[in-house]
């Protein structure tokens, strides 16, 4: 016995969350038209089953431990959440100063005493997405200016 459409969809929620568009994705080929198929998404939402923003807000406590605020929004947007929503998730999500600090401190601990170890610094902060503005921040060694401001 095949289970229904529904049950495929409550499965896969109450193991994790998804986006709209992620769980049509994975519900499509197994849904027999397309109106049935946006019909259960439209009674999962309409029931709070379903929440990009719900989504959005988790995945980000989730990866914000680890990456900036540009890397977390590009994820996001793959994973079809709407640009409203992704900048309501990112302002929950902490400063990225403090994050990107976090992470700095985990990797190398020490300021860079040459132009090389502060480019492969750099490299590193800029590869998780934290905004240029952010590194410099960090490896100038401001841990108590706040304001985001270049000194």
């Amino acid at each position: 016995m095949t289970p229904s459409l529904r049950q495929r969809a409550l499965g896969l929620l109450a193991r994790r969350e998804y986006s709209r568009a992620e769980l049509a994705r994975k519900l499509a080929p197994h849904a027999e038209s397309e109106a049935e198929l946006e019909a259960l998404l439209d009674d999962l939402a309409a029931r709070r089953q379903l929440s990009d923003a719900r989504y959005a807000s988790e995945r980000i406590a989730i990866r914000a431990r680890r990456y900036g605020d540009a890397r977390l929004a590009q994820e996001l947007r793959q994973k079809g959440v709407a640009e409203e929503t992704v900048a309501a998730a990112l302002a929950q999500g902490g400063s990225e100063l403090e994050r990107a600090r976090q992470v700095w401190q985990k990797k190398f601990a020490a300021l860079p005493a040459d132009l090389a170890e502060r480019a492969k610094q750099t490299r590193f902060l800029l590869s998780r997405g934290f905004a240029a503005a952010t590194v410099r921040q960090v490896l100038q060694g401001g841990w108590d200016d706040e304001s985001g401001s270049d000194w």
